[in-house]
């Protein structure tokens, strides 16, 4: 039902041309402006698409995939619950 989003982290040397970020379709989530780095999620289908047209503007410096869809979430213990020795 929903698109697979992935995040896109952009470094700048400008911060006042991000306004030309709204051209490519994604959402801007942050904008650090003391690091000059923009957080900006995308269709994942339309990652590498976006990667290259960004790369054309000249006051983008690197273009970095966030892997944070790919970091595992479920953790399992195999270490014993100490709770049920104080009860």
């Amino acid at each position: 039902m929903f698109p697979q989003r992935t995040g896109l982290i952009v470094w700048v040397s400008d911060l006042k041309q991000i306004k030309h970020f709204d051209k490519l379709g994604g959402t801007i989530h942050y904008i650090s402006k003391k690091m000059h780095y923009v957080v900006m999620y995308v269709n994942a289908d339309k990652a590498e698409e976006t990667t290259k047209a960004l790369l054309k503007f000249p006051f983008v410096k690197k273009v970095e995939r966030s892997y944070r869809n790919e970091i595992r979430t479920e953790y399992n213990s195999n270490a014993p619950d100490k709770t049920k020795m104080f009860m």
